[in-house]
C-alpha cells in the first residue's frame, strides 16, 4: 500500500460508488453496472484493492437492534501529550469495541471519542472503569446524542 493519491478515472468512482451501497454485487453485475466488460472491472477492482484506496469488505450492521442504542461524545483531556504518551492512549483505545470512533482534537481537551452502550448506566460503568483507567487520562466531559441525524458508515467501521 502506497500514501500517493491513485489515478481515478469515472469508472473507477462507479465502481467504488457501487461497492459502497452493495459490497456483496457480483463481479459480473458490477461490470454491468459500470458498463464495463468483466476483465477490465476485475482488473480495476484489484488495482483499488492493491493501491489501498478499497481497505476491506465487512459487514454493516443496525447496533440498534442489538440492543447498542445509547451514544455518547466524550471530550478526553490528557495529563501527558507528549508522544509515547499518545502512542499508549491510542494502543488503548484502539482495543476498546464500544469506542467506536477516536479522534485527535485541535482544541482545549484533546480526544474526541464517540462510545456505544446498552444504556447510561452501563454507559456510567463504562466511563467509571474503562475510559477513565486508558492511559494518561486526566478529565473528561461526555455529551449524550439523543438522536443520530446523519451517520456515515466506512469501510473501517466508522
Amino acid at each position: 500500500m502506497t500514501n500517493d493519491l491513485l489515478e481515478m478515472d469515472r469508472f473507477d468512482r462507479a465502481i467504488l460508488s457501487e461497492l459502497a451501497s452493495d459490497g456483496r454485487i457480483s463481479i459480473t453485475e458490477l461490470a454491468r453496472r459500470i458498463g464495463l466488460s468483466k476483465t477490465p472491472t476485475q482488473s480495476r477492482l484489484r488495482r483499488l484493492e492493491e493501491s489501498g484506496v478499497i481497505i476491506g469488505y465487512r459487514a454493516l450492521y443496525d447496533p440498534i437492534r442489538l440492543g447498542l442504542d445509547h451514544v455518547a461524545f466524550v471530550e478526553v483531556r490528557l495529563e501527558d501529550t507528549r508522544e509515547a504518551a499518545l502512542r499508549a492512549f491510542n494502543a488503548a483505545v484502539a482495543r476498546v469495541p464500544e469506542i467506536e470512533q477516536a479522534h485527535m482534537i485541535a482544541s482545549h481537551f484533546d480526544y474526541l471519542l464517540k462510545v456505544r452502550t446498552r444504556d447510561m448506566s452501563a454507559y456510567r460503568r463504562f466511563l467509571g472503569e474503562t475510559i477513565s483507567s486508558l492511559p494518561h487520562v486526566s478529565n473528561t466531559s461526555t455529551y449524550v446524542a439523543m438522536e443520530a441525524v446523519k451517520e456515515v458508515m466506512l469501510a473501517d467501521g466508522t
